[in-house]
């Protein structure tokens, strides 16, 4: 923590969401599996293998040099956005890559879609790492035929909920898209309706319709620890949130319902009154914040991109729409 932060502010915030293991498979609403032969398949769980291998080669040879370039080669979407901030905090700290963007390179599960459309998605959940942090949900995105697929997303599973199931790998399953109006509610519009939710917790219009969850919980932690400061200081604090509403990737479950993954940005500004400076309020904050060379003000923004995936039931399902994973990564602070 900045030593010249105030000392209120300094006991107060919060330096990263902890997210906690979860299992695979959940009951969700039985629907009849689309008919799929095995010569349809277009990667195979092997190919798969390589792709992930590849991908994680660029990653450790990443964090070994603490540096991002190269990383766009397999990298793209919220997920490059999230690691360049994490090896550019690791090389100014001179520190290792934080242990939360570890990723196994054992699996426990692959879903591979049938569809012949681009981008194409495969979707794989790893094992715990070897500290017992949960599992990781990937998504590897890509854009056409002739482009390598690219780690695109990476959520961590949360606590108490299940993934809904999926056809084995060797059967294939079907990508979904954003606008699927068989469900309580479209891909999109839970994404934007979570967005909502995040922001104004109890008081959204749509919190009825979402299960409580572990990440939502861990935001509202940071913000009312956060707060204890900033009354203390006489100041304020906003977080605004943004869902990119073109990075969303879709696959339907045989079982019934939708697994969105989906990127949502978060502007979160503090401001401090009679004078006094409004400093990072973590180590990943201070980090972005001195590399950049700025100068305290009295108000400061901070960027984070967030990363859900949310299962969405079928129409007339009495399930509500419920987050099974999530990250989130400071990107960006500036003074205002």
């Amino acid at each position: 923590m900045n030593k010249r932060i105030t000392t209120a502010l300094a006991a107060t915030m919060v330096c990263a969401l902890t997210l906690g293991l979860a299992g695979c498979e959940g009951q969700v609403p039985q629907t009849v599996a689309p008919s799929v032969k095995d010569n349809e398949i277009d990667v195979t769980v092997a190919q798969e293998k390589q792709i992930r291998g590849k991908i994680l080669d660029v990653l450790n040879q990443a964090n070994e040099a603490k540096s991002a370039d190269g990383l766009a080669a397999r990298v793209s979407g919220s997920q490059l956005e999230i690691r360049t901030a994490q090896l550019n905090i690791a090389q100014y700290t001179q520190q290792d890559v934080t242990p939360l963007a570890t990723i196994p390179s054992d699996v426990t599960q692959v879903v591979i879609p049938t569809d012949n459309a681009w981008p194409r998605y495969i979707f794989t959940v790893t094992t715990t790492t070897e500290d017992q942090q949960a599992k990781r949900l990937l998504v590897m995105r890509q854009e056409s035929a002739r482009q390598n697929y690219k780690l695109w997303a990476v959520a961590r599973l949360l606590e108490d909920v299940s993934l809904p199931g999926f056809a084995p790998a060797k059967q294939g399953n079907v990508m979904g898209d954003a606008n699927d109006s068989n469900l309580v509610m479209t891909p999109k519009q839970a994404v934007q309706r979570y967005a909502d939710v995040l922001q104004n917790n109890t008081n959204s219009k749509y919190a009825g319709s979402f299960e409580d969850d572990q990440f939502r919980q861990s935001l509202v932690k940071q913000q009312e620890e956060s707060q204890k400061g900033v009354t203390q200081n006489k100041g304020t604090q906003q977080e605004v949130f943004a869902p990119v509403v073109d990075q969303i990737a879709v696959m339907r479950s045989p079982r019934g319902g939708d697994l969105v993954v989906a990127q949502i940005n978060s502007e979160w500004t503090r401001s401090m009154s009679e004078g006094r400076e409004s400093l990072p309020g973590s180590p990943n904050e201070d980090a972005l914040f001195k590399m950049t060379n700025q100068k305290a003000t009295s108000s400061l923004k901070a960027t984070y991109v967030n990363v859900v995936a949310i299962f969405v039931p079928l129409a007339g399902s009495d399930q509500k729409v419920t987050v099974v994973a999530g990250d989130r990564q400071a990107v960006k602070v500036e003074a205002q």
